[in-house]
């Protein structure tokens, strides 16, 4: 934890609790509001389906890349100057996207946006791990992860309901305002610096290296459709025995294999987060699509539908991190995954005539799922590790849950690309839309399935 040079212990808690609580609400709502609006931003810079996924995904592929290499600089150089550095960016490239007059700009400062959210999450995390006992974290995390699930919950209405009413740029100057209040609540009300691994230096070749081998899978995985697509993602897997190489030979790696090859709870409940959000992340993103475009949805009214997934999320997450206190936290994750994969099963039979009592019926299935699977998960892979790991723990679960994203939209744009090409939606093309859905929706429950046995896999905490 931190000792009385590092600040009150005691007198951190609360003021550590709120400002991660309300960052970790900031991250997922610059995602799911954004998702809500994407018809709204398409139509106004003309963008067919496939670069308009790339508003989303150019701000999960950014975070993804730099996780794990912010989490580490945190354990050495201070997670609070780090998690202070993570909001003022994430700020300006909030600023920067609602003063945005093309797709391109956006997607600019989308990245930049994304870099941000790589600082706030992971090390909020670790903070909340230093500032409480081992028998709080659950809780703690509980209440942390039920911000998140705010964040995406609260996203599709409010961000429909900016969008229908104020226009699309107004959702990102939201993010503006809460992020001031982090800002000012930080400098405030937190004390003191945790920095478990002061001793060590930076491994900036083993960052650049773990930056470009994420940034070749993940992008190369978005263009699999073509023949370079295929050679990134190629050049991406050889790149990880390069870096299996030189991380085993440095003092202080930034990703310490070990955690990986000695540690079993680590890996498989890593493993299991990269699939479960390989499974789950484009749910939303597809059926936002499917309800404004099919449906004939107002973004108001859409996000009123996938608001349902993440309030019972949101709902359910403080109970199941108490549970997972405990609960072996791998009974109740795979509980979790379970129900993820039959929600995700259910809406392989989506078609013209689906109702929405249907649609409303799956999300709440599907946001019990998500919700006893994230928090015990987090908590399994934060009490499998030492403080000095914190930071780079809480940055590779956080990199597997955002490439996982990643790999999600990568995989709805493949099957776009295959069948749809570089067409906006019309209703001409609706049968061939709603073939994607359905291809998309039954790779997934095949996907979510499989993580059922890495879930099962890890063994036990306690």
């Amino acid at each position: 934890m931190t000792n009385a040079a590092d600040g009150d212990h005691a007198a951190n808690k609360k003021p550590a609790l709120f400002i991660t609580t309300l960052a970790s609400f900031l991250t997922p709502f610059g995602i799911s509001s954004v998702n809500i609006a994407l018809p709204t931003i398409g139509e106004a810079f003309s963008m067919d389906a496939i670069l308009l996924s790339w508003v989303t995904t150019a701000y999960l592929l950014t975070s993804a890349m730099f996780l794990v290499p912010c989490g580490k600089i945190a354990d050495i150089y201070g997670r609070k100057r780090m998690f202070t550095y993570g909001i003022l960016t994430f700020i300006l490239g909030s600023a920067g996207s609602a003063i945005s007059n093309s797709a391109a700009m956006l997607i600019c400062f989308r990245i930049l946006q994304g870099l941000g959210a790589s600082a706030i999450y992971p090390i909020g995390a670790a903070i909340l791990t230093s500032t409480h006992s081992a028998r709080e974290l659950g809780k703690v995390l509980g209440i942390n992860g039920a911000a998140v699930y705010l964040g995406y919950s609260s996203g599709p209405f409010l961000g429909g309901l900016l969008t229908h009413h104020l226009g699309w740029r107004s959702i990102f100057l939201v993010n503006l305002l809460v992020g001031f209040i982090v800002i000012l609540s930080l400098f405030w009300k937190l004390k003191g610096e945790w920095r478990e691994a002061r001793e060590e230096k930076f491994d900036l070749i083993g960052s650049i290296l773990y930056s470009i081998i994420l940034f070749l899978i993940m992008y190369g995985f978005s263009q699999l459709s073509t023949l370079q697509g295929a050679e990134l993602v190629l050049a991406g897997f050889l790149g990880i025995f390069l870096f299996i190489r030189w991380e085993t030979k440095m003092r202080a790696p930034v990703l310490d294999i070990q955690l990986f090859r000695r540690n079993r709870t680590f890996a498989f409940s890593n493993l299991a987060t990269l699939i479960h959000s390989s499974a789950s992340f484009a749910v939303t993103f597809l059926l936002s699509l499917y309800l404004q475009y099919v449906k004939k949805l107002t973004p108001e009214n859409a996000g009123l539908i996938l608001i349902a997934q993440p309030v019972v999320q949101a709902l359910c997450s403080p109970f199941s991190g108490k549970l997972s206190d405990k609960i072996e936290p791998r009974i109740v994750a795979s509980i979790g995954l379970v129900l993820t994969g039959a929600g995700i099963g259910l809406f392989t039979v989506l078609n013209e005539k689906t109702t929405l009592a249907f649609i409303l019926g799956t999300l709440v299935l599907l946001g019990f799922g998500y919700g006893l699977f994230a928090v015990p998960n987090a908590n399994a892979v934060m009490s499998s590790v030492e403080s000095r790991f914190y930071g780079v723990a809480s940055g590779t679960l956080s990199t597997m849950r955002i490439t996982g994203m990643a790999f999600s939209m990568g995989i709805a744009v493949l099957i776009f690309s295959l069948y749809l090409g570089k067409v906006q939606v019309t209703p001409e093309i609706y049968p061939v839309f709603l073939k994607c859905l359905k291809l998309a929706f039954v790779f997934f429950t095949v996907l979510c399935f499989g993580g059922i046995l890495a879930s099962l896999a890890r063994g036990n905490i306690r």
